[in-house]
């Protein structure tokens, strides 16, 4: 396909369809033409209310103003996520988006703190974490430091419906048509097989040489028009129900989201400005809808300010998620159960990747492939991490939980556990969206627990490396005395 791109169409709106006109408008400018169709007569999912550092990114290109950002979507701060019963009930660990300690240059910090463990000389992994450190006393503060150990990586949540109205009004501002409208038909060229139109209810037809499928699970162009097919994934990741329900604010806002296992499934707590947003990820064969609704309910920190809806979801990914004319975003290309807050990323990184390769003079098939395949190997990445979290799970009170620690799994990520489980080696792929700190977090917030440790972690002698362990802790906690609590650190920056 040698047609110069010109028009691009993006169906459908929310997080997912504005970023996308946000973000090629922004960079691509007035090389191309931009127009979103969409209905208000069909609601978005928004249950991706929590975010992962890289938005931060999105944000930074757009203009965006943080302080008007955080008002405009009652953001929080997001310095980690907390999972709570995930290896056995009653014990929980914090996935951080920092790393803990300070590394040598060819040894990292985790198998100096296993050796002083084993001593009896070390605290807690995240004693020396500045993220864990700054969240446990409530606090956070934006860092201006060249001091790689001292730096506080953050995310956000957010109302991911009032995040989708910004990205509207920054859009329309930077030249994006919207057309409100819902799809009638598709009109395919026979030749080619690409989308030429979208012929409206209305009457209305949007002609346009690319375009971006955000229609969410409905996938009406990437599956229903031109059907690519879909890699299930439900044999590792068995969740396909979600029932959300928003409550009143807590009194003291956490600067973390909350994820807890429970009997079929877990729940997520993200804490916002003006409210609290909670759901249950489950498994149908494992509870009704009834019933998970009622576990949600029950475990409520505040009120509810709403009915609880239940929204069904298959795991798992477009085979193709650019295919002829149409590249599929956010819920349109696949869908990944929110436990690592990456739904928002995916569409993040989906638009930034053809920004990366967009076909300025045409659609060339070899682009293409490549597209598909750095798609596809993220989600993968990202799948592998969550199963993780099911696989290495301890818990004997349902059947949902043994089942999952009885799966097999891809052999790629049972090497890296293995690896990790010998000597304490972090193998962590090219292009991982999640770093080595990560993957150490999880690994032993999950039980892995390495056999033996870097023998340069062995150089000192317990005296230094009793001295070393204090220092690097006492280093950390230096910056927490000067941070504002959560809640005031957001009214003073509000008002700044």
């Amino acid at each position: 396909m040698n047609t110069r791109i010109k028009n691009i169409v993006v169906l459908g709106g929310g997080t997912a369809g504005w970023m996308s006109a946000a973000l090629l408008k922004k960079v691509l400018g007035g090389s191309v033409n931009i127009t979103l169709v969409e209905s208000d007569e069909i609601a978005t999912v928004g249950v991706g209310e929590a975010t992962i550092p890289p938005i931060q990114h999105v944000n930074r290109v757009l203009g965006i103003n943080e302080a008007e950002f955080l008002r405009e979507t009652n953001a929080t701060m997001k310095l980690a996520i907390k999972f709570e019963n995930w290896y056995r009930q009653g014990q929980g660990y914090f996935h951080t988006f920092s790393s803990p300690g300070q590394s040598s240059a060819f040894c990292q910090f985790h198998h100096y703190w296993l050796r002083a463990k084993r001593a009896g000389l070390g605290k807690d992994l995240w004693d020396y974490d500045l993220n864990y450190l700054a969240l446990s006393a409530g606090k956070f503060a934006k860092l201006e430091t060249r001091d790689p150990r001292l730096e506080l990586p953050y995310a956000y949540h957010f109302d991911a419906g009032l995040y989708g109205a910004y990205l509207r009004k920054i859009s329309q501002a930077l030249g994006v048509k919207r057309i409100e409208g819902k799809v009638n038909h598709t009109t395919i060229n026979q030749d080619t097989g690409a989308v030429e139109q979208l012929l409206l209810a209305s009457g209305v037809a949007v002609s346009g040489d690319l375009f971006i499928d955000c229609s969410g699970f409905r996938a009406l162009l990437l599956q229903q028009k031109l059907g690519v097919g879909f890699d299930d994934w439900s044999h590792w990741l068995p969740c396909d129900r979600a029932v959300a329900v928003p409550s009143e604010r807590l009194a003291q806002t956490r600067p973390y989201t909350r994820a807890i296992a429970h009997h079929s499934g877990w729940q997520w707590q993200i804490p916002l400005q003006h409210r609290q947003g909670n759901g249950l990820v489950y498994s149908s064969r494992f509870s009704s809808d009834e019933q998970a609704t009622q576990t949600l309910l029950q475990n409520l920190e505040c009120q509810p300010v709403a009915d609880p809806r239940v929204i069904h979801f298959r795991t798992g990914r477009a085979r193709q998620q650019w295919h002829k004319n149409v590249i599929g975003v956010g819920l349109a290309s696949g869908f990944l159960e929110p436990l690592e807050s990456t739904s928002i990323h995916l569409v993040q990184s989906a638009i930034v990747r053809l920004l990366k390769y967009f076909p300025h003079t045409g659609i060339q098939a070899d682009v293409v492939k490549q597209y598909n395949q750095e798609s596809r190997i993220e989600y993968e990445q990202v799948r592998d991490f969550l199963i993780l979290h099911y696989k290495l799970n301890r818990r004997e009170d349902s059947e949902f939980w043994q089942q999952m620690a009885r799966i097999s799994i891809p052999e790629s990520l049972q090497h890296k556990i293995d690896v990790f489980a010998a000597q304490g080696v972090l193998v962590r792929e090219r292009n991982d969206i999640f770093a080595e700190s990560s993957w150490l977090q999880l690994l032993l917030g999950q039980g892995v627990e390495p056999r033996d440790h870097h023998p340069l972690a062995g150089a000192m002698d317990e005296a230094q490396l009793a001295n070393f362990m204090q220092q690097t802790e006492q280093l950390k906690r230096e910056p927490i005395t000067a941070m504002h609590f959560h809640d005031d650190f957001l009214q003073r920056f509000d008002q700044a």
